[in-house]
């Protein structure tokens, strides 16, 4: 049950993905410790420089020789009125001045250059390429098949997956509702597609004909085998990977995610412009009383920047951006590693349970004597 397309094509052991986590959660060696263990690590690269980026694939390469993934953002140029971004400036100033740092800070660029950052995995040859917010043009995918890369994209609706599959990718990752961080939702609002995992996987898989990935929710063994039995040929865990060892997370976000509760989560745009899960916090609060427009994204996730890493410095959790699933209140502050094995052990506990429990329900009946 185990053994499915994508562990055969990737050449892994287990059909555990550890979801790209953009921020400082997916470190070198988290996505190294996943792969090791067995499963495929995924950095979440999107707000990394072309440096930085070709910085981590090589670290993580000096830490491991197993297979790895590095996830990308496919942006578009957003346009927002200068009165919107002026009001939104003015509004977040009085959070500076609660952190006590400089108001009416400059506005930076808003992004990395995607395709600078492309180039760096083509040059780099990184196993698997994946990609949230879209697709991208048909030439960068076949670049990188045409170099060995396994491709994903991300998608939230069966139309989406439809569309992704005819782009060319090799397999689909199915982002539930229940999935902590950003919504890639591309063919309507982030707020609009918010198809639970377990309705959303089946319809995928019975639309598409390649791989599925299952995404949100699952954090065990429990998860894994349900999404199997769903269609999937894998899934990725994200937040059960954020409070483990090797996770980058902020000590405090780290702290809130084992405290917290699973009606504890909400989607919000407040601090990036665009729908995201993650745990409610007096920033978010307030945020959702502002009578004005949220620039989209990503102004709005540059100009709340300075927020949230005063709020990092400071310790202040409540300014933070603490993205985190549904399934928190099955988070563990354990290793990559176990976590891994505690998530194969419990499902091939599950396996076998189910298959004894068949076998001696067929010796009942086998054992029964026939009635004319």
């Amino acid at each position: 049950m185990f053994e499915t397309a994508i562990t055969s094509k990737l050449n892994i052991h287990y059909p555990i993905f550890q979801a790209p986590m953009a921020g400082g959660p997916t470190t070198p060696e988290l996505v190294a410790a996943v792969s090791n263990a067995g499963g495929l690590g995924n950095l979440g690269a999107g707000y990394l420089t072309p440096e930085q980026l070709r910085h981590a694939i090589r670290k993580i390469r000096a830490l491991t020789d197993r297979p790895f993934g590095v996830n990308l953002f496919v942006l578009e140029q957003p346009e927002e009125s200068e009165e919107t971004i002026a009001k939104m400036a003015e509004y977040l100033n009085s959070c500076r001045k609660e952190l006590g740092i400089p108001q009416n800070p400059p506005l930076p660029q808003y992004s990395e250059s995607f395709e600078e950052q492309v180039q760096v995995l083509l040059e780099e040859r990184v196993p698997v390429f994946s990609f949230t917010f879209g697709i991208p043009s048909p030439g960068v995918i076949q670049s990188m098949k045409q170099r060995g890369t396994f491709v994903m994209g991300t998608a939230t609706t069966v139309d989406e997956a439809i569309q992704l599959e005819l782009s060319g990718v090799d397999a689909i990752v199915a982002q539930g509702s229940e999935a902590g961080g950003h919504r890639g939702t591309f063919l309507k609002d982030g707020s609009d597609a918010l198809i639970g995992l377990m309705a959303l996987v089946p319809q995928i898989c019975d639309h598409v004909s390649i791989p599925v990935i299952a995404s949100g929710g699952v954090m065990d063994g429990r998860g894994l085998v349900a999404s199997l039995a769903l269609g999937a040929a894998a899934v990725q865990m994200g937040t059960a990977f954020l409070a483990c060892t090797e996770s980058g997370a902020h000590p405090a976000y780290k702290q809130k995610l084992l405290s917290a509760n699973e009606d504890a989560t909400v989607i919000t745009c407040a601090y990036s412009g665009k729908a995201a899960r993650g745990i409610r916090t007096k920033f978010i609060s307030d945020m959702h009383l502002y009578p004005g427009k949220i620039p989209p994204y990503p102004i709005q996730h540059v100009m709340t920047r300075d927020i949230r890493q005063a709020a990092a410095m400071a310790n202040k959790p409540e300014y933070m951006s603490l993205w985190a699933g549904q399934g928190l209140r099955l988070a563990k502050d354990r290793s990559a590693a176990a976590i891994v094995k505690q998530t194969m052990d419990q499902a091939n506990m599950l396996v076998n349970k189910s298959f004894h429990s068949k076998n001696d329900d067929q010796s009942i009946r086998d054992s029964q004597p026939l009635h004319e």
